[in-house]
């Protein structure tokens, strides 16, 4: 049965609470037809009031963004769906278990980097703090941390193709909130990433801890990419239809003008100096 079938039809129980989140965040079951995974339910009635998004359409907002990873082909956002469940309407999405790389082991699609005075942080081998001023081969420099006693470090993340395909998919749907804690490797040498609440507002809210291409050419497999998705939001087709149930329709004529912006320039954006470029905490 296919994921999104079984989160969209089955009877969800709640097993407990994530309660690191700042919105309510249930970790559940979900069982139809002899079939059952875990999965997360975060249902509208728990979620905070945020000033720049209109109350009550977070979870519409997580669906949106697995819509359009779906319509990339890049598999970036677990199966995710709207539904009823024991607190009324809210997303649900598959649950995905982390799979953590042995110590010293390399994440596919990078090098080794220097390891001088590197540390795992959020999103396993993918992000980490090194020594000294330059990121190493196989990483992509963020920008310096506070580390304790006065000391700061590089922050990096990993020069991945994974990491690179969602880095343009977070400009695509305007995500205000990447952070480390968001990036889920799992089984396989898939890559997953989590949250999509904040995403979708008509004005720019990028931030995030993937800016290490910034400015640099998109390769042209992403480029094609972006052009059927751009043909995908054309008016009247099956994806436009299925935004329009979920995101205003402002929001969905913004979202048409980043994949446009992106294709003219044929570019990774740059942080626009308006806007605090990286979320607080990072991780």
């Amino acid at each position: 049965m296919p994921p999104s079938e079984l989160l969209a039809l089955g009877e969800l129980t709640v097993r407990g609470q994530v309660r690191e989140a700042s919105n309510a965040v249930l970790y559940c079951t979900v069982e139809y037809d002899g079939h059952s995974a875990p999965c997360v339910y975060k249902p509208v009635a728990g979620e905070r009031p945020l000033w720049d998004f209109p109350d009550g359409t977070l979870a519409q907002r997580e669906v949106a963004a697995y819509e359009i990873s779906e319509a990339t082909g890049w598999g970036l956002v677990p199966p995710t769906v709207l539904r009823d469940g024991p607190y009324g309407q809210g997303m649900c999405q598959l649950w995905i278990e982390v799979e953590v790389a042995p110590d010293g082991a390399d994440g596919d699609g990078s090098t080794d980097g220097d390891g001088e005075g590197s540390g795992e942080i959020g999103g396993a081998e993918l992000l980490a703090l090194v020594e000294g001023d330059e990121p190493g081969p196989g990483w992509k420099a963020i920008g310096y941390a506070e580390v304790g006693e006065g000391r700061t470090a590089l922050l990096v993340h990993a020069d991945d193709v994974r990491l690179r395909r969602l880095a343009v998919l977070d400009a695509v749907i305007n995500n205000g909130d990447r952070k480390g804690g968001h990036l889920l490797p799992a089984a396989g040498g898939r890559l997953y990433a989590i949250d999509h609440g904040v995403t979708f507002n008509a004005d720019d809210k990028l931030r995030t801890l993937l800016w290490g291409w910034a400015g640099e050419p998109l390769p042209d497999d992403v480029l094609e990419v972006l052009r059927r998705l751009a043909d995908q939001l054309a008016d009247g087709g099956a994806l436009c239809a299925r935004l329009a149930e979920l995101i205003t329709g402002a929001e969905i004529e913004a979202l048409r003008a980043r994949v446009a912006t992106l294709l003219r320039t044929g570019k990774h954006p740059e942080p626009s100096g308006q806007w605090p470029a990286i979320p607080w905490p990072p991780v």
